[in-house]
């Protein structure tokens, strides 16, 4: 279903869209933005696997 999705000529419509939108000035300060997002959630990501939550015990209420 989403083979092919993102040929090169795919991209490139998307890309010049987005100029459109977004201006020459603004795309760079986007690209940044959306970057850094993906880093910092593959960084949360990692932290989750590396430090899984402790438990103390089974929860029991009196």
């Amino acid at each position: 279903m989403l083979e092919g999705l993102f040929q090169p000529m795919h991209l490139l419509v998307i890309f010049f869209i987005a100029l459109l939108v977004f201006g020459p000035k603004k795309l760079p300060e986007l690209g940044k933005g959306i970057g850094e997002g993906i880093r910092a959630l593959k960084e949360g990501m990692k932290d989750a696997q590396a430090d899984p939550p402790k438990n103390s015990g089974p929860d029991v209420k009196s």
